[in-house]
C-alpha cells in the first residue's frame, strides 16, 4: 500500500509540475486579475460579440503542438469560460502545425476567423494564412476555401499575423506581416481574395519604423491608430508601439512605445489587440507576457489592462498589472 501511495504522490508531483502553475487566473479584490485565463496562451484577438467579451489565442507551445485553437467568453471580464479546440488541423488539410494569431469578425450572420499556419520560410513551402468560417464565435470552425487565402511572400512580408479591419465606408482591409514588413490589402466581400487598390497594387507596404510583426488598427476620433509589436518575441524586449494617420494606408510616422515589460510584474509585453466598452471611450488592451518566473519563449499568458489617451489624442504608456481591470458587464 504503501508503494502504492509513493508512486501515485510522484506521478501527482510530476504532473503538476507540468502544468503551467504561474498562468493561474487569481482575482484581486475589485479586478479581475492578471492573467485572466490559465494556461499558455498569447497573441491574443479580442472581440465583443453581442453581450459577451471574446479571446481567441494562440495555444503556446513548440510549433509541432500548436495545432489547434481555443476561444474564451465572459459576460464581465472577471469569469472566463473555455471553449476548446474551435479549430483544428483536422478541420484545415493544408494546416500542419505552428497555427498562430487568430483574426475575427462577423459579417452577416457568420463568423469569420483568419489564421496563419505553418510558419512558411518561402513560396515553395505549402501554408500561410487561412480563413475558417463558423456559425457562431465558439465554433466549431471549417477551412472556407481548402487553401491559404495567402501562400506567397509579397513585399517581403511573411504571411501571418493578420488582422482584419473594417473601415468606415465598409471596405475590410486585411493588415499583415512578420519579418519586418507589413503589407494591407482590400479583402473581397467575401473573403475569397483580393481587390487591387486604384493604381493596381493589390499588397500595398505600409511598414513604419521598427515593425516586426503582431499589426492592429482601429479608428478614434476620425484617426486611424496603427499598432505592432517590437523586438523579439522570445525574448524580455518584446514590446508595442504605434503611429496615427488619416487613412488606413497610412502613411504611418512611428510615435514611441505604449507597451512593455515591467521587471517588477512581468516580461515580454506585446502582441495585443484592443477592445473598446460599447458606447463610452473606456479602451482595454489585451496582450500576452512572460511571468517573471519564466524564461521558456512559450511561457506565455494573457492578460489585460486598461489602455488612455492624453488630451491630444496620443496613447499613454500602459502600467501592466497583477491586478487586472474591474469586470463590466456590456449594456
Amino acid at each position: 500500500m504503501k508503494k502504492l501511495q509513493l508512486v501515485i504522490a510522484v506521478s501527482l508531483g510530476m504532473y503538476i509540475g507540468t502544468m503551467p502553475v504561474t498562468a493561474q487566473h487569481k482575482q484581486h479584490k475589485g479586478r479581475a486579475g492578471n492573467p485572466v485565463i490559465a494556461g499558455w496562451y498569447a497573441d491574443p484577438e479580442a472581440a465583443i460579440f453581442g453581450n459577451k467579451y471574446w479571446i481567441f489565442p494562440t495555444y503556446s507551445d513548440k510549433y509541432e503542438k500548436q495545432v489547434f485553437f481555443d476561444a474564451f467568453s465572459s459576460t464581465d471580464m472577471g469569469s472566463w469560460k473555455k471553449h476548446p479546440h474551435i479549430l483544428d488541423t483536422a478541420a484545415v488539410k493544408w494546416a500542419k502545425r505552428a497555427m498562430w494569431a487568430p483574426a475575427i469578425l462577423e459579417k452577416d450572420g457568420r463568423y469569420f476567423f483568419f489564421f496563419a499556419a505553418n510558419d512558411i520560410q518561402g513560396d515553395t513551402e505549402k501554408g500561410g494564412i487561412g480563413v475558417a468560417v463558423a456559425d457562431k464565435p465558439g465554433g466549431p470552425y471549417r477551412d472556407y476555401l481548402g487553401k491559404p487565402l495567402i501562400d506567397r511572400f509579397h513585399n517581403g512580408a511573411q504571411p501571418i499575423d493578420q488582422f482584419v479591419f473594417h473601415d468606415r465606408d465598409g471596405q475590410y482591409y486585411m493588415i499583415y506581416g512578420g519579418w519586418r514588413h507589413c503589407n494591407i490589402a482590400r479583402l473581397k466581400p467575401d473573403f475569397t481574395g483580393f481587390e487591387p487598390f486604384a493604381n493596381g497594387t493589390v499588397f500595398k507596404e505600409i511598414t513604419p519604423e521598427g515593425y516586426v510583426e503582431g499589426p492592429f488598427m482601429f479608428i478614434r476620433n476620425g484617426k486611424y491608430y496603427f499598432m505592432w509589436s517590437e523586438g523579439g518575441w522570445g525574448g524580455p524586449d518584446y514590446s508595442v508601439a504605434y503611429a496615427i494617420a488619416d487613412s488606413p494606408a497610412g502613411p504611418f510616422k512611428r510615435i514611441g512605445k505604449i507597451l512593455q515589460q515591467d521587471t517588477t510584474v512581468a516580461t515580454g509585453a506585446g502582441h495585443h489587440s484592443v477592445i473598446r466598452l460599447p458606447g463610452t471611450d473606456k479602451w482595454y488592451i489585451v496582450y500576452h507576457r512572460r511571468p517573471l518566473t519564466e524564461t521558456a519563449a512559450n511561457h506565455r499568458v494573457v492578460c489585460i489592462d486598461e489602455m488612455h489617451f492624453d488630451k491630444d489624442g496620443f496613447i499613454e504608456p500602459v502600467k501592466i498589472t497583477n491586478e487586472g481591470v474591474r469586470p463590466v458587464k456590456i449594456k
